[in-house]
């Protein structure tokens, strides 16, 4: 089983006893009790209807072998035909109660794991992928409401070999003896693939998990791939989950079939000892024929849960695994920790960094012993090389990741003492990929904002470079954007992005500007809105453009996750240090200067 060894858990993955597992399942069913007494009715009275058969069975073979038989018999058959049709008329009514319970507990669960998704800081999906999250939120739920099913089923049939059991001891205590002492060796063997059983089909569910992260991974990058001609490699990826998914349910497939033939080897040597034993008593006058052959009948249907629980092992364990997937899922702790939930104020944006550390990893230290205080209002922009701790910065002060030590101050106040849905709500970012979700433009400038009516949206829209960009799209404020945003370009997704910032009037500003190049004309409108809110935020600017750069307050020069220079553009220039060095790099082809000169020289050639 060396192909296992790919099939990792999760670090946050956990094993639940069965006593806890159980516990939180039955959680789920605590507010459909009503439904579940009628379904617990319905399954008993099922269960009764279905042992009478066997019963009235037997009954009439003994009727037909005495004087009675011919007039008997056919108030038996008719008592045979309306147990018959109450079990069905019972069945369809317990499985119509049982699939809304069940739909009810997988919608709450799928809620649940949803939102527990939803509500994790970024460093959680900065390390799992999200292909098994959403394998965990989709189809382990699914799982899980057919074990529930499955698990009905089961108990109505243990139900009914209760009842028969009780029949059975009242009618003939030696021949219950030969029944009843082959049932501990069945569920001694059933009990024995239970871990095993367990085993196989949790890594079955990795594998699948792994199919489904390699199939949104590709999907989400096609584009990169046929740019680059790797559909080759990308699907060579897939078929190595995909066949690695295939030998782990083979093997699983291998492991489980051995139950059912196992058991069913029990069964029948149980039932060559009852047809033998059986047969002598019926010679012997010690039990009639009826008798004989109802203790035959519910042999079957003694056997047949047992039998039928193992052989639905799988599907037992399957669920069982999925419930523990998304528990796993709901119960992952957050790498945030708020030490006070207080209501967040309105915040004017003083942003304090207080010997603060802090590091992805304990071989990674971005920052350490960190000072920084941004006033009110200020807006600061982050240079540096890649690896500078710019971005670090920027996601702390949204807190997207824990830091380590020392403090991170808002306003005064301990950043973990904020409400944090209050206080993100106050925070207004745009990330270094603008992400657009599928719908309109409109949609998307008042994805945070709801409330807003078109013509606020167009009256803010029109006040960056006169709404000439919305020329630009077919439809204006209408016009689909696709998946991701990908029918705009960079530029117009950028001023969408800064829209629905300016829309919702942040009181904290982040900007992780894209490095994507874009033509004169649109970088000015990009400028025009983002001045817009520079008037009224405190703003954090991981600036590429010098644009962006010079229209900053102050400039901060990162190297390692230390400010090694700070001030304006025209003090840092005279200076001559790390700014005009990273100027010269990274910023000077875009001034006018250099563009002069270029043309200059181009044109005395």
């Amino acid at each position: 089983m060396a192909f296992f060894s790919n099939l990792d858990n999760e670090s946050y993955d956990r094993n639940y006893s069965d006593r806890e597992l159980m516990r939180r399942i039955w959680q789920l069913f605590v507010p459909h009790k009503r439904r579940l007494f009628w379904i617990t009715i319905l399954l008993l009275s099922l269960s009764a209807s279905s042992a009478a058969i066997p019963l009235l069975v037997a009954r009439g073979l003994d009727l037909m072998s005495g004087e009675s038989g011919g007039r008997g018999i056919y108030l038996l058959s008719g008592a045979v035909l309306l147990a018959g049709f109450y079990t069905w008329a019972a069945n369809w009514a317990r499985r119509r109660l049982t699939a809304r319970v069940v739909g009810d507990v997988v919608y709450t669960i799928r809620t649940t794991a949803f939102a527990a998704a939803t509500r994790h800081d970024l460093s959680f999906f900065d390390t799992f992928s999200s292909g098994k999250i959403v394998s965990r939120i989709t189809s382990d739920t699914r799982e899980f409401g057919q074990l529930v099913t499955l698990i009905t089923d089961l108990i109505s049939q243990f139900g009914q070999a209760i009842i028969l059991g009780v029949v059975l001891v009242g009618t003939s205590g030696k021949l219950s003896l030969y029944v009843f002492g082959f049932l501990p060796i069945l569920f001694l063997a059933a009990w024995g693939f239970r871990s095993l059983a367990r085993n196989v089909t949790r890594r079955g569910m990795r594998a699948m998990a792994n199919v489904n992260a390699a199939i949104k991974e590709t999907v989400s990058g096609i584009s990169v791939a046929k740019n680059y001609r790797q559909e080759a490699t990308i699907f060579d990826e897939f078929d190595d989950a995909n066949q690695a998914s295939f030998r782990v349910n083979v093997q699983r497939g291998f492991i489980l079939s051995l139950v059912f033939p196992s058991l069913n080897g029990l069964g029948g040597v149980a039932t060559a000892v009852l047809v033998y034993a059986g047969g002598l008593m019926v010679m012997q006058g010690a039990v009639t024929a009826g008798t004989w052959y109802l203790f035959l009948m519910s042999l079957d249907r003694f056997f047949f849960p047992v039998l039928n629980l193992s052989a639905f092992w799988a599907q037992v364990q399957s669920g069982l695994s999925a419930a523990e997937r998304a528990f796993a899922l709901v119960d992952a702790e957050s790498a945030i920790v708020q030490h006070a939930q207080q209501p967040a104020p309105p915040l004017s944006g003083d942003i304090r960094f207080a010997g603060l550390s802090f590091s992805y990893t304990e071989q990674e230290t971005v920052l350490e012993k960190f000072d920084l205080h941004i006033r009110s209002g200020e807006s600061v922009a982050l240079v540096g090389h890649t690896g500078a701790g710019k971005s670090s910065i920027a996601k702390l002060i949204a807190r997207f990741y824990e830091f380590q030590a020392g403090e991170l101050l808002i306003d005064g106040h301990n950043i973990r003492s904020f409400d944090l849905h209050q206080y993100r709500s106050q925070l207004g970012i745009v990330s270094q990929s603008p992400f657009l979700f599928s719908g309109t433009v409109a949609e998307n400038i008042c994805y945070a904002c709801p409330q807003i009516d078109m013509d606020e949206i167009m009256q803010t829209a029109r006040q960056i470079g006169g709404g000439d960009w919305l020329d630009t799209l077919p439809h204006g404020l209408d016009t689909e954007v696709g998946e991701r945003g990908g029918r705009l370009s960079m530029g117009q997704r950028q001023l969408i992005s800064l829209l629905r910032v300016l829309l919702s009037r942040p009181a904290i500003f982040i900007l992780d500007e894209a490095t994507a190049s874009i033509d004169p004309f649109t970088e000015w409108q990009i400028q025009q809105a983002l001045n817009l809110i520079l008037q009224n935020s405190t703003s954090i600017l991981i600036a590429h453009r010098l644009s962006t750069v010079k229209a900053a307050d102050r400039i901060l020069v990162l190297e390692q996750g230390r400010i090694l220079e700070e001030g304006n553009h025209a003090a840092l220039m005279q200076s001559s240090g790390h700014y005009a060095s990273l100027y010269n790099t990274y910023f000077r082809h875009q001034s006018l200067e250099y563009v002069e000169q270029s043309r200059q020289v181009f044109t005395s050639h």
